[in-house]
């Protein structure tokens, strides 16, 4: 499956045919720094993966696109892509602003091509691959299938570090790894600022698509957006609103040509939403969070508006339907690209913008790998408590006609439990 935070497993994307494959090495999420880690160390690895899923869709090009900020991971890439046979390769800078490793926008930036409304870069001959899904395609082809997980651990550790562990290695023990947590109380986010979720209570665990772990104050400005009842949020936010636009503005799918206008969904009430053909324009939204983050003057939440809106359409089989006019981009979009300096600087998080270090792969003593990681149906068990088990060893099976993806113990160890969708190995 994709390392990317959809989980799309990788060869329902192998199986298309396209002329472009682009490599996602953007970083899209403020301070998140492991994919720039392996362009810069693994480069020839990915590189590999490249070419196979290149091989498989027909692709006649390749690009690996990453920001030009990460000055030791664009050398690296350049000296690969030199030495690549036949010219098919290429590297294209990105300028360091938000969301820059959007789909969408990545394939805008690199291509010149406007993804359709409520489309897929498959549509303009393109797939967008991350660059660990890259790495993990290169390692299959040696017969390894995805036990790790790198990823960014930052925020308020003591040790900020960039760490390979187990899939299911608990969360808890990575922030250990990382020398603890620096303050009394706290949140973890699961992923970025932008798009992650405060991970609830307890000790959760790292999965396929865990990218970072954030870990922040209790009472921080990112955790309080995440943490907020949705229904009071949404109250808050249609009485609030003030129509001033701004969220439109900066909306990156709005400025790509989308039909999305953010401020025109603030004011829908709940019996209009199922019937009410502005309410389908939410269907667009790619819950980026950039007009809930840094564009709302009112610091009220139009993506969390969205995403409700968008729940209910979908529960009702409501579709999009474009009017089948020719997209065109907004004259001042690249003017209103947000800088990722000027998002942390609002978000309140300068002072953990640092580009941490590789700390080595840490291995704790229990593991808990959830079966159901990815779009599309949970990977059904074959394994059973009591089971003696090896790194690798497969333990959850893609239904019979269905899109999923296996699962693989990440440790040596016996199965403990199986509980909940949830299969528990200790070494």
């Amino acid at each position: 499956m994709g390392a990317g935070g959809a989980g799309l497993p990788t060869h329902v994307k192998a199986a298309a045919t396209v002329d472009t494959v682009l490599v996602n090495g953007a970083s899209c999420e403020p301070l998140l720094a492991s994919d720039p880690y392996l362009l810069e160390s693994e480069v020839e690895t990915v590189v590999r993966g490249l070419e196979a899923v290149m091989e498989c869709t027909g692709a006649s090009r390749g690009v690996i696109c990453l920001k030009a900020k990460h000055g030791k991971a664009m050398e690296a890439v350049k000296a690969a892509v030199a030495k690549a046979a036949g010219g098919r390769l290429d590297v294209f800078a990105l300028k360091d602003f938000y969301p820059a490793g959007d789909e969408h926008v990545l394939v805008h930036e690199v291509l010149g091509r406007t993804v359709p409304e409520r489309g897929i870069p498959l549509q303009v001959g393109a797939v967008v691959s991350n660059v660990e899904t890259l790495f993990n395609v290169a390692r299959a082809m040696q017969g390894a299938p995805v036990t790790h997980r790198y990823l960014t651990v930052t925020g308020a550790v003591r040790n900020p570090m960039v760490v390979k562990v187990p899939v299911g290695t608990p969360v808890a023990d990575v922030i250990a790894f990382a020398g603890g947590a620096a303050i009394s109380e706290y949140r973890i986010v699961d992923g970025g600022p932008m798009m992650g979720r405060v991970l609830p209570e307890g000790n959760p665990s790292v999965t396929k698509t865990t990218s970072g772990l954030l870990l922040l104050p209790s009472d921080h400005t990112v955790v309080a957006g995440k943490s907020m009842d949705p229904v009071r949020l949404r109250r808050i936010t249609n009485t609030v609103c003030c129509q001033c636009t701004r969220c439109t503005d900066l909306c990156p799918r709005n400025l790509l040509g989308h039909t999305l206008h953010p401020h025109r969904l603030m004011r829908i009430p709940d019996t209009l939403v199922a019937s009410s053909p502005v309410a389908r324009e939410a269907l667009l939204c790619s819950e980026c969070g950039l007009c809930e983050k840094f564009a709302c003057p009112m610091q009220v939440s139009p993506r969390e508006v969205n995403a409700q809106i968008k729940k209910v359409l979908m529960a009702a089989g409501v579709k999009w339907e474009s009017a089948g006019e020719e997209l065109r981009g907004n004259a001042f979009r690249v003017v209103r690209q947000v800088p990722t300096s000027r998002l942390l600087q609002r978000l309140d998080l300068e002072r953990y913008d640092a580009h941490p270090a590789y700390a080595g792969e840490f291995t704790p003593s229990v593991v808990r790998i959830r079966l159901g990681q990815h779009i599309g149906a949970p990977a059904q068990c074959v394994v059973a408590t009591g089971d003696r088990v090896r790194c690798g060893d497969l333990i959850g099976e893609i239904p019979e006609k269905a899109m999923g993806a296996r699962v693989h113990a990440s440790m040596d160890g016996v199965v403990e439990a199986i509980c909940d969708g949830v299969v528990t190995i200790r070494a």
